[in-house]
Parts: C-alpha cells; sequence; structure tokens
C-alpha cells in the first residue's frame, strides 16, 4: 500500500533530470567548468525534490489515517447505534457473531446471546432467502407481539490471506407492527358478495297449499337469516327465491371454516311430499368494486347450479372453490330445454358449413354414441359430419369397426391431424360427454372454430368451455346418449336412425348407468325404450360390451390387490401401469362386493398417475376428486395428476379421503345433536 502511495506521490522529474545529465555530458565537451556547475545544480534540485516528496508523503499517510480511524470510529457507532435491530451471524449454522443492543431488547435476551443460534433466539426465522439472493425476507416476522419485516445481505470476510473466505449474514429488522395491523385490517374489511338462490322452488312447493307454501318460505327466511345475522351483513330477498348478502372477507372465512352450515340446516326442511330444501350459493370476492364482486357471485350461482344444486361455490377473479354438493341430487328437467335446443341446433347446421363432433380424449361407448346421434342429425338435414377421434387410444374399438363397416361411416372418422387441417372458421363444432376444454380430443379446434355445441352430463369443473353458441348441460341426466336421444326424438324420425346407432346409443347409456343400476330417472328409460324402438338389440349391446380373455384376467389382477381403507373405501394401487379401461371396469368391480361404497384405483400413467373412481351412491367421488384436479358426477369419476408419480398420488387421495370421512363424522354428530335437542 506505501509503495503505491510513494509512486502516486512521486512528482514526474525524471525527464527533468534527464536533460539534465544530457546538458551537462554535452558541456564536458566544451567546458569542464560549465559540467561540473551543471552536475552541482542538478544534485541539489534532486536532493531537494526527495525531502519534498517524502514531507508530503508523511503528511498524507497522516491524513488517511486518522480518516479512516475516523470513518471506522463512525462505522464501528452506527452500527452499535443503529435504528434497528440488527444481527450478524454465519450462514452455515446461523450462529450469531455480533448483534446490537436493539436485538438483544427486541428478543428479550438479557443474558450474553453471541455464539449461540439465531434459530433458538428467534424460533421459526428461515434464512434461506437470503442464500436464494433476496435481500428482503418475504414473510414477517412477529417476535414478542411485534411484527418486522427483515432485511438482509450477505458479507463474505478474509482474515487471514491464507485462510479461507467467511461468509456472514446480516439482517435488520424494521418495526412495521402498526401497518402490517392496517393492512390486515383493510383485507378483512375488503365486501364480499353473496347470492343465495332456493334452487328447487318449483318441486318444492308444488301442488301445496298456500298455508304450507307460507310455511316453508318463513321456515327457509328464517334459517338463512339465523345464519347472515351471525356475520353484521347486510341481507335482502330481491326475488321469491333469491337473497343478496354482503359481508366482510373476514365473515367468508367464518363460512368456509363452518363448510357453510346454512346448507345442511335449510336441508332439513321437508315438505309434505318428502322432498328437501336445498340453496346454491355463489360467493363473489377480490374484485375490483362492488359491481364486480356481483358478477363473480352470480358466476358462482351458475356453477352451483350446473353442478346440481345444494352446494356453496366461492369464485375470486381467477379460481373456483366448492363447498358441500355431497348429497344426491333431485332431477328437475322438462322436456321443454331439450325441445328448445333441438330446434337452435338443427337452425345452426342449417346454416354451417362443415360439422366436427368430438368427445373427450380415450373416447369411450357414451362419447361415440353421443357423437353417432348428432351423425343422425347431421345426415337428416343432408350434411356430412366428421367425428374425430384418435384411431389408436380409445376404447371402442368393437364398435368403431362395425361403424366404419357401414356405407353412411366409411368417410366419417378423422384423426386429430387431419381435423386440424380441415376445420375452419365457418365449421361447427359439437362437443360431447364432456364440458372442460383440457379433455376434449383436439383442445386446438376450440380456438380455431368460432360455433361451438356442448352437449354434457358431467357436473361442470373450474376450468370449462365457455362461450359455446349452444350449451346442453344436464348435471341431472345419466351420460351424453340420453341427452342425444332427447335431442333425436324432435329432429327426426325413428326410421332416420340406423340400428348401429341406436344400439351405440344405449351401449352408452348402460355403460354409465352400470346397466340401469346407478344414476338413473324417468327419463333414462324413456330414452332407452324410445331406442328400443328405433331398433336397438340388447343383446347386441351386450355384445358391444364384452372383454376379451386378456382384459378379464388383467382386471382381476388389478381387484386381486384392492384392500378396504376406511368406512367402505376400497384402493386398489397397482404397482404396474394399466389399462385404463381395465382400471375402470376393476373399479366397477370393487362395487358389487358388500359393504363397499366407493373404490378408488390409483395406477401409473404418462407423465404421471391417473385414478378411476366409481361410488354406489352416499359418497361423493366427483367431490374427492376434484380436490386432485379430476372431475365426472357423483357415482362416476377420474383423474389426470401430471408430474407426480404413483406413491405421492396415493398419498394425496388419501388425505382428501380422510377429510371427506371426517367431514361427513362431524355432520352425522351434529345431525344426531340436533334431533336430541
Amino acid at each position: 500500500m506505501n509503495k503505491k502511495i510513494s509512486r502516486l506521490l512521486q512528482p514526474g522529474m525524471r525527464l527533468y533530470f534527464i536533460v539534465i545529465v544530457l546538458f551537462t555530458a554535452t558541456a564536458a565537451l566544451y567546458n569542464y567548468y560549465l559540467a561540473i556547475g551543471y552536475a552541482v545544480a542538478g544534485l541539489i534540485l534532486f536532493i531537494y525534490s526527495k525531502l519534498t516528496t517524502r514531507r508530503q508523503k508523511k503528511a498524507l499517510l497522516g491524513y488517511l489515517e486518522e480518516l479512516s480511524y475516523s470513518v471506522e470510529t463512525v462505522g464501528k457507532d452506527n452500527m452499535v447505534n443503529f435504528p434497528m435491530p440488527m444481527v450478524i451471524f454465519r450462514l452455515e449454522n446461523g450462529e450469531i457473531v455480533w448483534s446490537n443492543q436493539r436485538f438483544s431488547d427486541m428478543t428479550g435476551a438479557r443474558e450474553h446471546i453471541f455464539e449461540t443460534s439465531l434459530s433458538d433466539t428467534v424460533p421459526g426465522f428461515d434464512t434461506r432467502w437470503l442464500m436464494e439472493g433476496a435481500t428482503e425476507c418475504p414473510e414477517l416476522q412477529t417476535v414478542g407481539g411485534r411484527k418486522y419485516q427483515v432485511f438482509g445481505n450477505i458479507v463474505r470476510t478474509d482474515t487471514e490471506p491464507t485462510a479461507p473466505y467467511q461468509f456472514l449474514g446480516n439482517a435488520y429488522w424494521m418495526d412495521v407492527t402498526e401497518f402490517a395491523e392496517t393492512d390486515e385490517l383493510y383485507w378483512n374489511s375488503r365486501p364480499v358478495c353473496g347470492l343465495i338462490v332456493l334452487d328447487n322452488y318449483g318441486e318444492l312447493l308444488g301442488n301445496l297449499t298456500e298455508k304450507e307454501k307460507s310455511a316453508i318460505l318463513a321456515n327457509i327466511d328464517d334459517k338463512i337469516s339465523h345464519w347472515a345475522s351471525e356475520s353484521g351483513g347486510f341481507l335482502c330477498r330481491f326475488d321469491r327465491d333469491r337473497y343478496v348478502h354482503i359481508v366482510e372477507e373476514h365473515n367468508l372465512r367464518d363460512y368456509i371454516q363452518g363448510r357453510f352450515s346454512l346448507l345442511d340446516s335449510v336441508r332439513e326442511i321437508v315438505n309434505s311430499a318428502g322432498i328437501p330444501a336445498t340453496l346454491s350459493i355463489g360467493i363473489g370476492h377480490d374484485g375490483a368494486n362492488f359491481g364486480e364482486n356481483y358478477e363473480h357471485a352470480k358466476l358462482g350461482v351458475e356453477m352451483a347450479l350446473s353442478r346440481g344444486g345444494d352446494q356453496a361455490v366461492v369464485r375470486d377473479r381467477y379460481n373456483f372453490e366448492f363447498y358441500g354438493g355431497k348429497t344426491t341430487a333431485q332431477e328437475r328437467r322438462t322436456k321443454v330445454k331439450s325441445r328448445v335446443t333441438a330446434d337452435s341446433l338443427e337452425q345452426l347446421f342449417r346454416a354451417g358449413n362443415k360439422i366436427f363432433i368430438m368427445g373427450h380424449a380415450y373416447a369411450d361407448y357414451d362419447s361415440l354414441g353421443a357423437a353417432c346421434g348428432i351423425c343422425c342429425i347431421a345426415r337428416k338435414l343432408q350434411k356430412e359430419p366428421k367425428i374425430i377421434i384418435d384411431p389408436e387410444r380409445h376404447a371402442v374399438g368393437a364398435l368403431l369397426d362395425r361403424l366404419r363397416a357401414l356405407p353412411e361411416y366409411a368417410e366419417t372418422f378423422l384423426t386429430p391431424e387431419a381435423a386440424l387441417a380441415e376445420a375452419g372458421n365457418d365449421s361447427i363444432l359439437v362437443i360431447v360427454d364432456t364440458n372442460r376444454p383440457d379433455q376434449v380430443e383436439v383442445p386446438e379446434l376450440l380456438e380455431t372454430v368460432q360455433n361451438v355445441v356442448v352437449i354434457d352430463h358431467h357436473r361442470r369443473a373450474a376450468e370449462y368451455i365457455k362461450d359455446a353458441t349452444i350449451n346442453f348441460h344436464e348435471p341431472y341426466a345419466s351420460s351424453a346418449c340420453e341427452l342425444v336421444t332427447e335431442l333425436l326424438q324432435y329432429t327426426v324420425h325413428q326410421a332416420d336412425i340406423l340400428r348401429l346407432e341406436a344400439e351405440s346409443l344405449l351401449a352408452g347409456i348402460a355403460m354409465d348407468t352400470k346397466n340401469f343400476t346407478l344414476r338413473t330417472g324417468s327419463r333414462t328409460f324413456e330414452a332407452a325404450a324410445f331406442l328400443r324402438r328405433s331398433g336397438a338389440n340388447t343383446t347386441e349391446v351386450k355384445r358391444l360390451m364384452q372383454s376379451d380373455f386378456a382384459g378379464t384376467l388383467a382386471r382381476y389382477d388389478v381387484i386381486r390387490q384392492a384392500t378396504i381403507y376406511r368406512d367402505g373405501v376400497v384402493i386398489v394401487a397397482p404397482e404396474r401401469a394399466v389399462d385404463r379401461v381395465t382400471a375402470a371396469v376393476a373399479a366397477d368391480e370393487l362395487l358389487n362386493i358388500s359393504g363397499v361404497r366407493a373404490s378408488f384405483v390409483v395406477y401409473p400413467a404418462e407423465n404421471g398417475a391417473a385414478i378411476s373412481a366409481r361410488s354406489i351412491g352416499d359418497v361423493n367421488v366427483q367431490f374427492i376428486l376434484e380436490k386432485l384436479g379430476g372431475g365426472g358426477n357423483r357415482s362416476t369419476a377420474g383423474a389426470q395428476v401430471k408430474d407426480r408419480n404413483h406413491t405421492a398420488v396415493l398419498a394425496d387421495l388419501k388425505a382428501v379421503i380422510d377429510t371427506y370421512c371426517e367431514d361427513e363424522i362431524r355432520q352425522l354428530e351434529a345431525k344426531t345433536a340436533a334431533t336430541e335437542k
């Protein structure tokens, strides 16, 4: 360091001395005395330069030492008297190296805290954010009842030239208690808009006297008013079966924690015909204003009604959350909607150019059967429809081979790649047996085609096909084939339906109802009777749905590994990958065992794991698998979990089942206590 300063302080005199030497040498050639004079003058000048440089160097070094000492003193004083708590610690083990008095006061550590662990002094404080390159702790820290925002940085030290570098962490604690309380108060007081709808108004009050109607409505009004009054919010009935409810954000958390107990409370009200009252609740929050929250609440109510009602749907600016919906919903369908949909579909087909039909990926009998029914309608209108199906990935090989043998279907089937090449903005796309954009055979077509028709019976998921031109969505129907059969009754004559088309539709209904044992209503049997009159042969339907010998052995190998998990819930988790159809049929077969209420088959799949679930009725498997990103209906559901292995998905499934069963137990205990009271 001193050498560097010396060089910096050395004046640029070298050139002058070189010139003097040259003059002296030149003078020596002509005049010896003159040369001696030059030499003496140069020596005097050299000595003077050295003395002057040494004096300046000494003065400057003194000044720098004084300045360095002053800066060091100020730095130490600032660290000791820093206005915020401050601590220096070793990154590798969290050992405290130094802290100021304010940090000691903050932690209450009045004794010597050096060489103690920071995690012991401040329990729960994690320093990983520093090692990840951040300069601000992502979460507020609570110490002694106060809230702190922590800032920090990493310092590298080299105590000795031969010693390795050491890394120290430096953390500053800013007290933000008042700000945090104000921030929490702001978010807790944000407005929340709720819409409450008596979703079975007509069925509940039909054929009742005015006195009975008034008594039931008054009872429902009392239940809703009592539930709403506990929050101190605003409640107003603005229609015969609709209420608006305004509360604050913290009240919504209480409602969620109570699992929207109003649903169970109102369900206790039963009319003389034994029909319980049910509500659909839509909650909108996290909007920019009251209007946006109201729109979110409307979307929530629409979603709840499309999923069968008797549930609450919470909607923020991004997502839906579902609560309730565990009971079997009463069928609430009329043929008026089927007739209106049939008329609209006929008008759309007449005005359209190309008609494309597709179901969900890995087509089954319900998906392909419904597509065949739509083909029949299009053929009646002298259109040439195209069914999009993956030639390799499907579960309808027998039916597909028979259809291809018919002249009417010789040129009907398209691969996904060919469909993308042929479809245009003026085409019509009919989606059957699904309402989720990520589950269709070719998701890209949804962005290509403007006119989209959705025909589905599954409960609507959080992600669904929006802005459909025609949306025939009936969660009370047994199958998509049942819905398409009703459309056929208003658009074609029985003679226009090919026998194999009728059989494919009947096969779809039989598959989704487990041969008419689950999810059947009067309309289901009416549709089956219409197909039987149209030429469907039940024996041929049975042959279509037969499995081969190898598939049967594989199915029973899966069943052999089944174990009862809890409360009549059976789980099978084969280590080896199994066919999707094999897993689904194995789940069906398990329901034939006495005492089994629900079955789940978890198996390895491409890029993750898959789940096939079935229920005999009192366990809502769709509600369970929705928590894992799946969907379906109450008795039949499935899920595809990406980027998680088979073991992890099994653990997640068990956790969701545990929560579901514990909720069932709590509801039963609450109902028993209310009855005894």
